[in-house]
């Protein structure tokens, strides 16, 4: 959600956010929602991670960098996705440095090991991988409740645009009881 839909108004409708429209509250519980889970949780990576988690998997098969991407996205489940500003320079650094080689196919890079590289990622593969650091990523626990409530959001924010005042009305209930449903499971032992 990037704050476009927040124009002066609606179509069809009396005013807009800020001009006395009846679903002004959702706007404003759903733009605090959005910017508490777009806040970063859980544990930084580190640079040096992103250079491990490379090497640990291209010594398991040549990749190319956005299959290293998702790689890493998946196996910390969800909860560390490295940009393709951060992996891609650690490609170009490891290449550099003689670890790995670029092979041209199809459009693509694919990205292997060398022998030197193999010897330094055989080395680096008796401690964890980055994304199997204790607590460091949590099983994706740090994101899967941003991910919810940002899907939450998005949705609330399709009702506002394009519902009507009583599909809004309905949709302001519903975030109500979720609301008071949340707190419940934290009141629980």
């Amino acid at each position: 959600m990037s704050g476009s839909f927040m124009g002066d108004g609606f179509p069809g409708r009396k005013g807009g956010p800020g001009k006395g429209w009846a679903g002004n509250a959702i706007w404003e519980a759903m733009e605090q929602l959005r910017g508490q889970f777009e806040q970063k949780v859980g544990t930084r990576v580190g640079r040096g991670d992103v250079r491990a988690a490379v090497l640990a998997l291209l010594l398991e098969q040549p990749m190319h960098g956005y299959q290293i991407i998702h790689e890493i996205e998946e196996r910390s489940n969800g909860a560390w996705k490295p940009s393709p500003g951060s992996v891609y320079p650690a490609l170009q650094l490891l290449a550099d440095e003689g670890f790995i080689t670029a092979e041209e196919a199809n459009g693509r890079k694919t990205y292997a090991l060398t022998d030197e590289g193999r010897a330094v990622a055989d080395a680096a593969a008796e401690t964890s991988a980055p994304w199997e650091a204790p607590g460091a990523r949590d099983s994706g626990r740090a994101t899967a409740l941003p991910k919810a409530g940002i899907g939450l959001a998005q949705a609330a924010a399709q009702v506002g645009r394009s519902g009507s005042p009583e599909q809004v009305d309905k949709a302001v209930a519903v975030l109500d009881e979720a609301r008071r449903q949340l707190y419940s499971i934290l009141a629980q032992d």
